[in-house]
């Protein structure tokens, strides 16, 4: 356990930069991506080249991957961290300077950084919120400490993420719970199940869905045929109750009495007599 710690102890040293802002110009040290140069800039924590981490007793720079070393008698630049120009720094006070060397200090200036063996704010170096670079490289040991003398990957896991991120154990807490790493063997199992359940509840319905569709539709074609049925019968019953045409059916009219004349006018008086109200003259008589 301790020894998978300190692996990924080791690895998460790069995610623990911090910028070297000089206290005298407010810039920031920053390395140059082709030569190895160093120059003082605004400060830009954006900016990977202006990011630096203690490994050990190095400054290594987080763009370059180079660590900070002294290549001639005052000159620093960055340079391979397993070249023979690679140098270890002593950090105390806010001061800067070569493992060896009690006397010169890391100084910048307006044409950028050199050794001299002066104690101004021009040696003292601190990260973006005034901290002292001496308290980062303190911070790592303390880690490092931490996890040395631990028994319980999860305590100094923990001690570990409140010191580099000054965290609250509650807070901390709450998110190892969520980013917690367990057999998500029993999750997925639990998920495959409930989907293959919903999976047989869709196709049940869908079958009981089709089968009540099909006895609605045989229902509406019988109550259909029903009705044309019913509609045929009325008609037939409407046809046998109409009297058949027959010209012999026809009532015969009755023919007129003998002594009844075409033009005639009939009165009939009350007591029964009928008589003719215009007598035709005789042919003789005209």
């Amino acid at each position: 356990m301790k020894l998978l710690w300190i692996i990924s102890f080791f690895l998460l040293q790069g995610t623990e930069a911090f910028l070297l802002q000089n206290a005298k110009i407010k810039q920031c040290l920053q390395a140059s991506p082709t030569d190895g140069n160093l120059l003082l800039a605004d400060c830009n924590s954006a900016s990977d080249f202006q990011d630096w981490f203690w490994q050990g007793d190095s400054l290594r720079n987080h763009g370059t991957q180079s660590c900070l070393s002294v290549v001639d008698a005052n000159r620093v630049q960055t340079s391979p961290c397993d070249s023979v120009d690679f140098t270890g720094w002593d950090c105390s006070n806010l001061l800067l300077s070569p493992l060896g060397s009690s006397q010169d200090y890391l100084v910048a200036s307006r044409k950028g950084v050199a050794l001299d063996n002066v104690r101004g704010l021009k040696a003292q170096w601190q990260n973006a919120a005034g901290r002292s670079v001496c308290k980062e490289k303190a911070a790592q040991y303390r880690y490092f400490s931490a996890g040395l003398t631990s028994t319980q990957v999860y305590d100094h896991t923990a001690y570990s993420a409140i010191l580099v991120l000054g965290m609250e154990p509650e807070k901390l807490e709450e998110l190892l719970w969520f980013f917690r790493r367990e057999d998500p063997s029993a999750w997925n199992y639990s998920i495959l199940a409930l989907s293959l359940v919903v999976t047989i509840l869709g196709f049940v319905l869908l079958a009981i869905n089709i089968s009540r569709n099909r006895k609605r539709k045989i229902l509406m074609d019988k109550e259909a045929a029903q009705a044309a049925q019913n509609s045929e019968l009325e008609s037939k019953q409407a046809l046998l109750t109409m009297p058949e045409y027959s010209p012999g059916s026809l009532q015969k009219q009755e023919p007129l009495p003998q002594d009844e004349r075409p033009g005639e006018v009939l009165v009939q008086w009350k007591d029964g007599a009928v008589t003719t109200l215009y007598k035709e003259a005789s042919e003789d008589a005209m």
